[in-house]
């Protein structure tokens, strides 16, 4: 499971040195290779492959017409692109996607149980502040058992 915050860094060439904590974890159960996109381009998502691929054939199942995959495949595949971790634990993020979302130097990284989040902590910060948790988030969670 990949949890929690860690900090990471983004280097001049736009290689992020993925956290050891989450490291060994992608590497032992997902193997070297991601898909990095967003939805908006203000961070960076990225899903080990088989987590990306589960995702496609899902939406493949959809018919063709399906407004809402369409408007999730245009912004995935606009920011997005397959990538490999290299031997030092560094995925390349897109540059498109690094510039739009400021990824440069010390970056939060965020686990979300099977991908990670990618966020200047600063943009991070100011999501958190926007989307507080509700009292109607609360009974959701509650309802779910959580």
């Amino acid at each position: 499971m990949l949890r929690g915050r860690h900090t990471a860094t983004v280097d001049g060439k736009g290689r992020l040195k993925i956290p050891a904590e989450f490291k060994a974890a992608l590497q032992e159960k997902y193997g070297s290779d991601f898909y990095v996109t967003s939805l908006d381009g203000t961070y960076a998502r990225i899903y080990p492959f088989a987590v990306w691929r589960a995702i496609e054939d899902k939406l493949a199942a959809l018919p063709s017409m399906n407004k809402a995959k369409r408007k999730f495949l245009d912004r995935a595949n606009f920011w997005g692109q397959t990538v490999s971790m290299d031997a030092q634990g560094r995925l390349l993020i897109p540059s498109q996607l690094r510039e739009s979302a400021d990824l440069r130097g010390e970056v939060a990284v965020i686990g979300y149980l099977n991908y990670l989040d990618v966020w200047t902590l600063e943009r991070f910060n100011q999501h958190l502040e926007a989307e507080p948790i509700t009292e109607e988030d609360e009974k959701t969670l509650s309802d779910l058992g959580v």
